[in-house]
């Protein structure tokens, strides 16, 4: 539910500069769907932040997992973009980490970007080099791909992310597997872009998409959607 967030965000740093942060708030419908899932939180926060520099942009986000006792589990990124010349292409260096088992990863690569010229359409590839700290086979790759589509004067947006990666691994069942893939498209209605609401009524509602196969402990294809709010700053 990030990726796509940095990726708008760095186009327009390139172009002049950007600052910008959201939360997101995602009432989750897996465990209504899967009796596998019967433990899965209900309700996940995002928090994104984003800056760009001279020497490129910044951008983190914090995913926090809710049951009725608190705070159940927590992960995060922070990723660095480097840019000193016009070319769509940029150096990538990133961490992932978190808490319930989640191994430490280190992740570099290049990303390459695209834009139309007003950004209402975007498109960018990111190709990684990513050791997992602990794994069997710590030595792996990603491959991420990420999009936007506004349309309607901004009134709605279609945004995503896909990623694909190799990282050693066991499901619940006990069976073994090497690859895992994840993507989470999502739809935005742009409140404030409607007639007789308010500029500053910065909030958004919509939905995420979690289209997994072998992610976690998870065996095979997954499907969870959410109803989400943002409120962008």
């Amino acid at each position: 539910m990030k990726k796509l967030f940095l990726f708008v965000l760095l186009l327009s740093a390139f172009v002049g500069g950007a600052v910008a942060q959201n939360i997101q708030l995602h009432y989750d419908l897996g465990r209504a769907l899967y009796k596998s899932l019967d433990e899965r939180p209900w309700v996940t926060t995002t928090v994104e932040m984003f800056k760009a520099d001279n020497w490129g942009s910044t951008y983190f986000f914090v995913d926090m997992d809710y049951t009725d006792k608190g705070v159940a589990s927590a992960y995060w990124e922070i990723s660095r973009e480097l840019k000193f010349w016009k070319a769509p292409f940029s150096a990538h260096v990133e961490y992932n980490g978190g808490l319930n088992y989640i191994n430490n990863a280190f992740l570099g690569g290049a990303t390459y970007s695209w834009n139309n010229s007003d950004f209402s359409k975007t498109f960018g590839i990111q190709v990684l080099y990513k050791y997992i700290q602990k794994n069997a086979k710590p030595h792996n790759f990603q491959l991420t791909g990420t999009w936007t589509l506004n349309f309607w004067q901004g009134k709605f947006t279609m945004s995503g992310f896909a990623d694909f990666w190799r990282e050693k691994h066991t499901d619940e069942k006990g069976q073994n597997y090497n690859f895992i893939f994840i993507s989470e498209p999502q739809f935005w209605i742009n409140l404030n872009k409607f007639k007789h609401v308010n500029d500053n009524l910065n909030l958004s509602v919509g939905s995420e998409w979690e289209l997994s196969t072998n992610f976690a402990t998870r065996d095979g294809f997954y499907f969870i959607p959410t109803l989400a709010m943002k409120w962008s700053f």
